[in-house]
Order: C-alpha cells, then structure tokens, then sequence
C-alpha cells in the first residue's frame, strides 16, 4: 500500500505564510515527480505547483513568485512554501505523486487526503 499524508494546512491572515508537507510511505519503488494541486469551493481541482525528483518544477501563473515547491527524495516528501498568501488562494490542497508500486510494478498517480488553507482579508 502507498500513502500520501499531508500537514501544514491551516488559518492565516492575508499577506502570510504557511509551509505544507506531503510525505509518501509504503510500497514505494520509485517516486518520478511529486505535487500540489488546489480546489476552491465550486471549482475544479487546479495545479498548483509540481516538481520531478531530479528539480524541475511548473507552476501555475497565479502562485509564481509567491509560491515554491522543493522535495526531499531520501525522505519521499514535497513541501509547498507559500508566502504573501491571498484569499483567493483558500482552497483544499492536495498533494500527489506519480511512482511506481514494486507490489504491484504498477506506476500510476496517489493522492493525498487534502488539507484546508484558508486566507482571511
């Protein structure tokens, strides 16, 4: 089994920071990328930021030059930082990465259960 639990979620004033975490754990043979996506209520889920185990990453337009994700590969987790934080950037954030089972030999796409940032103006 593989799973994906995040922490760091919470209440903040506008203008303020939060760092998420994401470890994964479990039958884990392999991690290719790892990443953060978001969902507002009455949205669709969106990308946030993501980022391969050799560093490249992407990012959405809306979160770049606030936002920056990094993983640490010896501990399968990612880290979203988030500074100048916005209310519209309220959302549930989800991580999820993209590795290969060896149960299974499977390589397909985990989720995290989400954590709730909320921005207060």
């Amino acid at each position: 089994q593989v799973q994906l639990v995040e922490s760091g979620g919470g209440l903040v004033q506008a203008g303020g920071s939060l760092r998420l975490s994401c470890a994964a754990s479990g039958t884990i043979f392999s991690i290719y990328a790892m990443g953060w996506y978001r969902q507002a209520p009455g949205k669709q889920r969106e990308l946030v930021a993501t980022i391969t185990r050799g560093g490249s990453t992407n990012s959405a337009d809306s979160v770049k030059g606030r936002f920056t994700v990094s993983i640490d590969n010896a501990k399968n987790t990612v880290y979203l930082r988030m500074n100048s934080l916005k209310p519209e950037d309220t959302a549930v954030y989800y991580c999820n990465a993209d590795l290969t089972d060896w149960r299974t030999n499977n390589r397909r796409v985990y989720w995290g259960q989400g954590t709730q940032v909320t921005v207060s103006s």
